[in-house]
């Protein structure tokens, strides 16, 4: 064979592969909008949960917290102490009692959500030079009441420690910066990180439009194989007339619909929300377009890989609303990776998103570059590798099942007309 009928059959056959995989790519999108189940999962729950969720959490951190003041004392120490915290854009102080059990009711009947308690001898301790004691009882049931309540107590403690401490300083004699210097040994000056208002959505929001992109894809692709498996009289999730024998082509075909689909929703829901909500979003974008790639691909193959084992539609339901909340856990947001046993570390490698949130994290919300995130990208593409591999592995069982009932279908067919 000639150079020239060389290079035209290969031309040929390039053609065939971009026919076929176009027409895989075709079928696929006519299957996707013709179900209602799928529009759902591939365009209204990407639309819908991401402004859902951050309108949830739009006043993402507590201000004037309601809480009562038992002031024993009734003193110009004790009034002051008070009227500082009453200041603090955390609490605010809606109710005075005489007693604690008054106070305590209040608490139970959830009129406030903590109590501060300063004993009769509080202000003549401070004067003698002993130690003063102040009660804080706080709502438990939420971590937020806890932190807020709890943080601007022991600020205006800490506040009125120095002052305390500095007139006892006069007295002896150590007056102006020396006496400042002496009360305050170690000025502290905190700097909150990549969260400066330490709000509830800025830390947790991010972890959660990643799962939301995993969750959607994976059910939508998991009502597709359903609903293939429905519609074919094999029972099998590969169509012969699809196929045509080509497993390869099957596989890029299907991933391809789902990339040019969901490469759109990651623009809406990691480029426009962040922005419209004003959560983090200080990471390049070019780093982030990049790093979506092998987490995109790798969530496209990881679900493709699972729905042929998905024998229902509603199965993939079950499936994912028994994962979401346990991928969140995790992902090492809400709970630090390093406390979690080690079978569930483990476990978590399985699923993109642990990689994915992880990444997304380190580069969006705390600026870091891609070389930063190496482990997770060179995770992710791993992850890509090995779940191409089962999609064709698990593609490849399902044609040769497809093909032999087709074979035994025509063997039966022929017998038939024979009799």
């Amino acid at each position: 064979m000639s150079v020239k009928q060389q290079n035209t059959s290969i031309f040929k056959t390039l053609i065939s592969v971009i026919s076929d995989t176009l027409l895989v790519v075709k079928h696929e999108f006519k299957t996707m909008f013709k179900d209602r189940g799928v529009v759902i999962m591939f365009v209204l729950a990407p639309l819908a949960y991401p402004i859902l969720y951050c309108s949830l959490y739009l006043n993402e951190t507590l201000t004037d917290v309601p809480i009562a003041a038992v002031d024993c004392s009734r003193s110009q120490e004790s009034r002051e102490f008070l009227r500082h915290l009453d200041g603090t854009q955390n609490v605010k102080i809606t109710s005075h009692f005489s007693t604690l059990s008054e106070a305590k009711q209040a608490f139970d009947n959830k009129l406030v959500h903590g109590v501060i308690y300063i004993p009769n001898d509080f202000s003549k301790k401070l004067n003698t030079g002993e130690q003063a004691n102040i009660s804080i009882y706080c709502d438990i049931s939420s971590f937020m009441y806890y932190r807020i309540i709890n943080q601007a107590s022991n600020n205006c403690v800490i506040d009125m420690n120095k002052q305390v401490q500095v007139k006892r300083l006069n007295a002896i004699g150590i007056t102006g910066e020396s006496a400042q210097i002496i009360s305050n040994p170690i000025p502290f000056d905190g700097q909150i990180l990549f969260n400066e208002g330490a709000g509830f959505a800025s830390f947790l929001l991010p972890a959660i439009l990643m799962l939301i992109i995993q969750q959607t894809l994976f059910l939508g692709i998991g009502i597709i194989a359903g609903t293939s498996r429905g519609e074919n009289k094999f029972h099998v999730l590969v169509n012969s007339t699809v196929h045509r024998g080509r497993t390869i082509r099957v596989v890029i075909g299907k991933s391809i619909c789902y990339l040019l689909m969901y490469g759109a929703w990651s623009f809406f829901i990691l480029g426009v929300i962040p922005r419209a909500f004003n959560l983090p979003h200080i990471g390049l974008p070019l780093d982030i377009i990049k790093f979506m790639i092998p987490y995109l691909l790798a969530v496209v193959f990881f679900s493709m890989t699972v729905s042929v084992f998905l024998p229902h539609r509603e199965t993939g339901m079950v499936v994912f609303l028994f994962f979401s909340l346990i991928l969140l856990f995790l992902s090492g947001v809400s709970w630090p990776q390093s406390n979690i046993n080690w079978f569930w570390r483990t476990f978590a490698w399985i699923f993109p998103s642990t990689c994915g949130v992880q990444g997304y994290i380190k580069i969006n919300t705390m600026g870091a570059d891609l070389h930063r995130v190496t482990f997770e990208y060179v995770s992710l593409w791993i992850q890509t590798a090995l779940y191409f591999a089962t999609t064709c592995w698990a593609y490849r069982w399902q044609i040769k099942k497809s093909s032999k009932k087709q074979l035994l279908l025509e063997e039966i067919s022929e017998l038939d007309n024979n009799l």
